[in-house]
């Protein structure tokens, strides 16, 4: 009798020794790992389709988180895209229209305010170690730390500053001379460079909760990679029989006739992708070392579509249409992924529309935060969907690019709204109308078909113009 009160005792205190500790642990915050690439399509990873370039390491992370199909960047270029990651508002909304340095007609805020409360700032605040690696290009001036990202809520910075840098000048390769990254050795590829600080970070802040915010320089131009690694893609060329001939294609739009790319076969820019690819595997591989997998949030996103249509054409994103600089698809849909441990379906695949405004409330719920809607304006928390809870959690959403972009597309606007997607062309006034759902390369114009559509979705662009006081080019002015 004895012997069995005291196996029943054991057991008793060893189960509520367990409970007690599952429950602290899982009251422990979670670590956050946000990856932004650089000029990635939604067609560069081959969880998405590609055939010529190899991404097993990304490709594995969507087979254990949600892989979302129809992701889109607030902007078809970098900078805006960039700040609203950090703010949860729309480009339009701050006037951050524009690539920082890029033409300013109409005018834009050459800075991130730092009025701005981004989220990392309020992940310091709930206790959290903040590191920023990479490429920032969220400040005008170069050698101005002002608006340095530890100026904005991250703790440590690695190599973020002024808005570029290396492919201004050309350095992949150490030495750089970045103000605040040491030089390598001679050679040293910066994609390796920032995945081995990455990978050192995480081994040094294990045991604390940490956002590490990877922002890789890759894939942006100019295109060069270590030479095995190119080698690889020219072999792997030949393998598949792709010809240069059947490289390239013509769009028509308007009255103009642009060159694009429609068959990935660009040796260098695969090397490039796959170096990311391995980078990503890196840190990954660190997580598990530390033994902190099931406690770390990991998020995978690019800041605008593939360069397709200019500046070396590196990339296509076809099915999609043209690529960085438009607001047709192949502009702003992204490859997305969110690895949330314990709360999601490994290998989930949503068609859901999120935006990169989203980021930001869906990190903070994810953490155990309050929500902003006060801060992130136009972001909505992804949590619904992650759980799937929801099946959409936007009726409609907005972009605003008024510029001229250096791969020669317009100043435009456009909203999504269910399968339908409305392009305002501001020259000339033009309406573009398609059913994504039916038409996911924009080639069949519904315009003329569906006027009420058409004329609904304009309607609703227009009062959200006036609602986030959207500039305009000034021979375009409203």
């Amino acid at each position: 009798m004895n012997s069995t009160k005291y196996l029943t005792l054991f057991f008793f205190l060893f189960f509520i020794a367990g409970s007690s500790c599952f429950s602290t642990k899982k009251q422990e915050k979670p670590n956050v790992i946000f990856i932004l690439v650089d000029d990635m399509g939604w067609m560069d990873i081959g969880a998405n389709g590609s055939t010529f370039y190899e991404t097993p390491n990304i490709d594995k992370l969507a087979q254990k988180g949600v892989r979302f199909t129809q992701a889109y960047a607030a902007s078809p270029i970098c900078s805006p895209t960039r700040a609203s990651i950090l703010t949860g508002k729309n480009p339009a909304r701050i006037n951050l229209t524009q690539w920082i340095g890029g033409p300013g007609n109409p005018d834009y805020e050459r800075n991130l305010a730092l009025e701005e409360v981004l989220f990392p700032e309020l992940l310091k605040e709930a206790g959290y170690q903040n590191i920023f690696l990479g490429k920032w290009h969220l400040n005008n001036k170069a050698g101005e730390e002002t608006f340095w990202p530890d100026k904005q809520g991250f703790d440590i910075n690695v190599a973020g500053h002024f808005r570029g840098g290396l492919y201004i000048e050309n350095k992949f390769f150490s030495p750089w001379d970045i103000p605040n990254l040491e030089n390598g050795p001679d050679g040293e590829y910066m994609t390796d460079r920032l995945a081995q600080d990455a990978a050192d970070f995480i081994d040094g802040n294990a045991d604390n909760p940490f956002l590490l915010y990877l922002s890789f320089y890759s894939v942006h131009a100019p295109f060069s990679a270590p030479e095995e690694r190119i080698e690889k893609y020219i072999n792997k060329k030949k393998e598949m029989g792709l010809r240069d001939e059947d490289r390239f294609g013509e769009e028509h739009i308007g009255d103009k006739v642009f060159t694009y790319r429609k068959e990935q076969d660009h040796p260098t820019y695969a090397a490039m992708v796959e170096s990311v690819d391995m980078a990503v595997g890196k840190v990954i591989e660190k997580v598990q070392e530390k033994d902190i997998s099931d406690n770390t949030i990991i998020i995978f996103f690019s800041d605008n579509g593939g360069l397709s249509t200019s500046e070396g054409t590196p990339t296509s994103n076809s099915p999609l249409r043209t690529g960085k600089g438009w607001l047709y698809e192949g502009g702003i849909r992204e490859p997305a992924i969110i690895k949330w441990p314990g709360e999601t379906t490994p290998g989930t695949v949503s068609d859901a529309i999120i935006t990169s405004m989203d980021f930001y409330p869906t990190i903070l719920e994810m953490i155990g935060l309050p929500l902003r809607p006060d801060l992130h304006v136009d972001g909505k928390s992804l949590v619904p969907l992650l759980k799937k809870e929801k099946e959409k959690i936007h009726d409609a959403v907005y972009f605003h690019y008024p510029h001229r972009s250096n791969q020669k597309g317009s100043p435009s606007g456009s909203i999504r709204e269910g399968d339908y997607k409305l392009i305002v062309f501001f020259k000339d006034n033009k309406l573009e109308l398609y059913n994504l759902k039916n038409d996911i390369g924009e080639q069949h114009d519904l315009a003329d078909e569906l006027p009420e559509i058409r004329d609904r979705l304009f309607t609703k662009l227009q009062h959200w113009w006036e609602e986030v006081d959207a500039k305009f080019p000034k021979e375009y002015e409203r």
